[in-house]
């Protein structure tokens, strides 16, 4: 039988895409977000004790990425303004991406940061909102009203 170290390991290098997506959601640079898995990584490897049971290990090891990708964006909001300009201008040209994909985009990194992570969550990363719920440390009854809030403002944010 593995040990907690081993799974959450395997998990790692299993998902890295996943977990790199969600960092570079935050941080829309592609050093910033790697910089945001490594510590993560090894936040998440010197706290293994602290994780109870193995089989939340997706949960924890996502509640330590999101927490490092809010740290990164209070400390470098400026930057990430500037970065997300040049994004757009590189996506433009992009012909398989729909304007309204550039659109919905800029629509979701406006939002608040707890709107932000919920949407990113199931939307992008395909999580039940039990598991968003286990990851963000809140009960599934404000993960729904956040799902539902952010849904509505982005809807608002669309339509105008």
């Amino acid at each position: 039988m593995q040990d907690a170290k081993e799974i959450l390991i395997d998990y790692i290098k299993t998902n890295q895409d996943k977990l790199y997506r969600v960092a570079y959601s935050y941080s829309k640079n592609e050093e910033s977000a790697l910089d945001i898995l490594q510590e993560s990584i090894e936040k998440a490897l010197k706290n293994i004790s602290k994780l109870r049971k193995v089989e939340y290990v997706k949960t924890w090891f996502y509640r330590i990425l999101i927490n490092e990708s809010l740290q990164y964006t209070k400390k470098n909001k400026r930057i990430i303004t500037c970065q997300l300009e040049e994004i757009e201008k590189n996506i433009e040209w992009n012909e398989e991406i729909k304007t309204e994909d550039i659109e919905i985009y800029k629509h979701i990194q406006s939002l608040n940061d707890k709107l932000k992570t919920v949407i990113i969550l199931r939307f992008f990363e395909d999580m039940k909102i039990e598991e968003i719920a286990k990851a963000t440390k809140t009960n599934v009854s404000t993960v729904k009203s956040r799902l539902y809030k952010g849904l509505s403002e982005l809807k608002k944010l669309i339509n105008n």
